[in-house]
Order: structure tokens, then sequence, then C-alpha cells
């Protein structure tokens, strides 16, 4: 999702000379092939946005092969374009960095500050590895790489999977399917309390080019809108755009992760970037990609 966003902004602004490979083409968890990759195309710029990602349950279920895949992939390709002159590189985290109960809105400093979400700290592991390496490159090798923190993604391109996707995709498809179905009522896992920011991919991958731009140094840069909703408010805003007219009932046995998770964008401001997209404009064009992309909706 991320990567072919950041494609598209790219094309957008006139860059034609992209190297691109799919994980089909690519497995970036064989060093072998990463470092052969590199050596035949030497890249000048590299945007790292490649991850294994999932919501609650798949980081649950899987956190050994959350950790390890990540933390692969992203040394691999990190010191691939290191050994390969790489002009610069961008590496794209997760908010999910900062500490469960970080001072909100969390600022970039406090990383590590205290301890992590346990519902996904595997994740948050591999990528705070990811973001350390480049500093540590650029602190002993005097490279200039760079890293980029967002908030929760959807767009076009997204995970609609039952099961190992984000809350807003798995939503829009758990109330699609329930519209179709003619169903009464949906439920949903926790109590709804829980608050989150989304930012719509393609303002990331604006901001994504314009730091690779303009932007350099050790120090992460978050990318949000500075808005949060409450996963109650947001379950309400999302059937109402699919069109589910039914009740929505809420598991509190189920686990609802971090209690507040919403990210200063002080940073990217005084920048000179600022989010686009407002979250209900969002979710109808995240839902209008769900509609038109049956391979996606369906696996």
């Amino acid at each position: 999702m991320v990567g072919s966003a950041i494609v598209r902004e790219l094309r957008r602004q006139g860059y034609d000379n992209l190297v691109l490979r799919t994980h089909a083409e690519l497995d970036l968890t064989r060093q072998a092939d990463v470092e052969a990759f590199f050596a035949a195309e030497k890249p000048e710029y590299v945007f790292l946005a490649a991850a294994k990602v999932g919501g609650i349950v798949a980081n649950q279920s899987a956190p050994a092969d959350f950790m390890y895949d990540n933390m692969v992939l992203e040394m691999n390709v990190i010191h691939a374009a290191w050994q390969n002159g790489c002009r610069k590189l961008e590496f794209l985290g997760s908010s999910c960095i900062y500490p469960r109960l970080a001072p909100q809105p969390m600022r970039e400093d406090c990383l590590l500050t205290s301890a992590l979400e346990k519902t996904n700290e595997a994740y948050a592991l591999a990528k705070i590895s990811g973001l350390k390496y480049c500093e540590y490159l650029n602190r002993q090798y005097g490279t200039d790489y760079i890293s980029v923190m967002p908030t929760n993604l959807y767009g076009p391109g997204d995970n609609y999977h039952p099961e190992h996707s984000h809350v807003l995709p798995a939503l829009i498809r758990r109330f699609h399917e329930a519209k179709v179905a003619g169903a009464s009522s949906v439920t949903c896992w926790g109590d709804g309390s829980p608050l989150r920011e989304f930012l719509y991919v393609d303002d990331l991958a604006e901001l994504c080019v314009f730091l690779m731009n303009n932007y350099s140094g050790d120090e992460t840069v978050n990318a949000g809108t500075g808005k949060e909703i409450s996963i109650k408010a947001l379950a309400e805003l999302v059937a109402k755009v699919v069109g589910f007219k039914g009740s929505i009932l809420w598991d509190a046995s189920r686990p609802g992760g971090t209690p507040r998770k919403l990210l200063d964008t002080s940073k990217a401001a005084a920048l000179g970037w600022t989010y686009r997209t407002e979250l209900e404009d969002g979710i109808r064009l995240a839902y209008q990609d769900f509609l038109t992309s049956p391979i996606r909706a369906e696996r």
C-alpha cells in the first residue's frame, strides 16, 4: 500500500527513473538476492516501505514471524544500500515504536522512554532496530539516512483480510459483508474506547517525497493528522460510509490495544508539511478501492 502510493506521488511530481520490484520479483528477506539487486542497480535514493504488517490478531499469533521477517528485510536493504553507495535512504516505521503509555501527543523524543504495547511488541522492536541502524550508519559512516514514523494508515492497496488486517480496513470489510448479507448487527472487538489517529496513504506519500528532498537528521519524523477518534466513533463512521444500517455490538473480552496513540506532528509542520485528506473523505475513497479490488477484498 505505502510503496505504491510513493510511486504514484513520485510519478505525479515528474520522477520517471524509478527502479521497482514486486515481492514476487525480489524477496527482501533473502540477503544474497538483495545484495545482487543493489550491486546491479546501484539506486541513488531508496524508500524502504516494505514490511510484514497486520492487526492485533496477526501480531499476537505470530510475534516471532513479525520480528524475524521485518528485522531481516530492513537490515538486508539498509546494509546493501550502504555497501553500494546509496546517496539517501528513507526508512518507514510505525507509531507503535513509541511506549504504550507515552505522553500524548507522542513526540519523536519519547522513543525508548518506557515499555512498549505488548500486543505488537515484536513488530515495534524490529522497527526500532531499523531506525536505529540508520542512525548508527549516519554516526559511524556519515550517511544521510532518515526515518519517518506514520500513524495508522489506510487507502488504496490496503489489506482487507478478515483476520490479518488493521482496524479500519477490517471494519470496511466487516460492515460491507454485513450489509450484503442483510445482517442485523456487527460485533467489534474491545469496548470501543481506545483512541486512534488515521492518515490517508497518499498524504503520507507526499510527506515521504518531501522529506527525501528537504530533511536530514538522525531523529525520526512523525507523520499524522494530529486528530484522533475513538474506535467506537470510527466504527459508526465506517458503517455510515458503507451504508450498514444495523446495530454495532462490542465484545469487551477481546483486546483493544494501546489506550491512546496520537502523534505530535509539529516537527513535520515546522518543515512545511500538513495532511490534506479528512477521515470521512478518505474512508469513502478506501471503500471504493475495496469495491473495485476483488482480489484484495477476498484474500
